[in-house]
């Protein structure tokens, strides 16, 4: 079922958004596609059509479809969404490590630009397989994006600094919980935003803040000091439609957008994260 059509009701963000401003992370589901044998969320259908109508009211031209893990491996849901969204979208894939390079080539040409790597419930690959799949692809324009709870930070640092490849860190490090600056994990996320291959997304804020909407004012410390230490490399993403949450919780995607003030206080910055960043990253 798509979702209802409340465009005219919802707020719309504060800050300018500069034109071919892209949305680095957001999902399609839809029941017509065949569900993993691990997946665990099965939201409702929400549609290219449906997204749509959130890139109408957030000023956004630019899109990066993240395979979520509903789907495991079969790609089809989003590569076709990518298909439909035309050259203003990419796409993030899972794939297993093994696939033939004829296959990349293809995904390639069809709009993807990197491999998730999901290290939490659902995914479909473990922590030796993102490092065969980084060495694999070292040198490449391929990059390998991770999300894990980033309260393991500390377990993982290591490897993540010794992946050979461009490294996208998801939803500013994930944690499970609120976390401050002075934090273990925090402080081994912001050793790793330092390194030249390393990116981060300025998303998933709702995950771990615990005064939320409107300002998510607990997390500013935390958006800013990503900034600092990723200059040039750091990304803004909806997670649209929120899979995790439901129809009361639900994040208003402008007050999301609207937080990515807290990194970049002047609209040129602004312009780096949003435009500038992910048409290097991705190809636009």
């Amino acid at each position: 079922m798509a979702a209802p059509d409340t465009t005219d009701a919802l707020s719309r963000p504060r800050i300018a958004v500069p034109a071919g401003a892209c949305d680095t992370h957001m999902h399609i589901y839809d029941n017509r596609y065949p569900t993993s044998e691990k997946a665990y969320l099965f939201p409702p259908d929400r549609t290219v059509a449906d997204y749509r109508k959130v890139q109408a009211r957030l000023g956004l031209e630019r899109t990066v479809i993240v395979q979520p893990v509903t789907y495991g491996f079969d790609n089809s849901c989003t590569m076709d969404a990518v298909a439909d969204l035309g050259d203003t979208a990419r796409a993030v894939v899972t794939v297993p490590v093994d696939i033939p390079e004829a296959e990349l080539d293809a995904l390639w040409r069809k709009g993807a630009r990197g491999f998730r790597f999901h290290q939490m419930r659902g995914g479909m690959l473990s922590w030796d397989e993102l490092k065969t799949m980084a060495g694999r692809i070292a040198g490449s324009p391929w990059h390998v994006q991770v999300q894990l709870d980033g309260l393991e930070l500390p377990q993982y640092e290591a490897l993540l600094a010794d992946l050979p490849t461009t490294v996208v860190l998801d939803h500013m490090g994930r944690f499970s919980e609120p976390v401050g600056l002075d934090h273990e994990a925090v402080q081994a996320l912001l050793r790793l935003v330092r390194r030249p291959n390393v990116y981060v997304k300025m998303s998933g804020v709702y995950y771990i803040s615990a005064t939320g909407e409107p300002d998510y004012a607990d997390m500013r410390p935390l958006a800013a000091a990503l900034a600092g230490a990723a200059e040039g490399r750091v990304l803004w993403g909806s997670d649209w439609p929120h899979p995790t949450k439901s129809d009361d919780e639900m994040p208003d995607d402008a007050a999301l957008l609207d937080f990515l003030a807290a990194a970049a206080p002047d609209e040129a910055a602004r312009k780096t994260i949003l435009v500038d960043t992910p048409a290097k990253l991705y190809g636009f």
